[in-house]
């Protein structure tokens, strides 16, 4: 099994920045994508961010494009999070994922493994 851990969420006013960890652990596992979903109360799961662990290749939904940046420490198996220029609507609960093969970055159900999640709040 692959654990996914999240950290970093909190409460921050608009247009504040928040930085979200998430650290792998556990058996050896071919990730290719990290990803970053968010789903708010009353929503459904929705793809934040994506990054390819070989290459470093970024993907982001046009919402958060511009605001927030992916990364990865290959090393410490962690992928970020940085979020910039926060408001109100990115209020959420924030899952960090691995997928191990595909291509469909923004697709849930196509990631292997999930995080707890982390409560991002932005108020007004």
């Amino acid at each position: 099994q692959v654990q996914l851990v999240e950290s970093g969420g909190g409460l921050v006013q608009t247009g504040a920045s928040l930085t979200l960890s998430c650290a792998a652990s556990g058996r050896s596992f071919s990730t290719v994508y990290m990803g970053w979903f968010r789903q708010a109360p009353g929503k459904e799961r929705e793809f934040v961010a994506a990054i390819k662990w070989n290459t470093g290749t970024t993907y982001y939904a046009g919402s958060v494009k511009g605001r927030f940046t992916i990364s990865r420490d290959n090393t410490n198996n962690t992928v970020y999070l940085q979020m910039n220029s926060l408001k109100p609507e990115d209020t959420a609960v924030y899952y960090c994922a691995a997928k191990s093969s595909g291509i469909y970055v923004a697709d849930s159900r196509g990631y292997d493994y999930w995080g707890q999640g982390t409560q991002v709040t932005v108020s007004s």
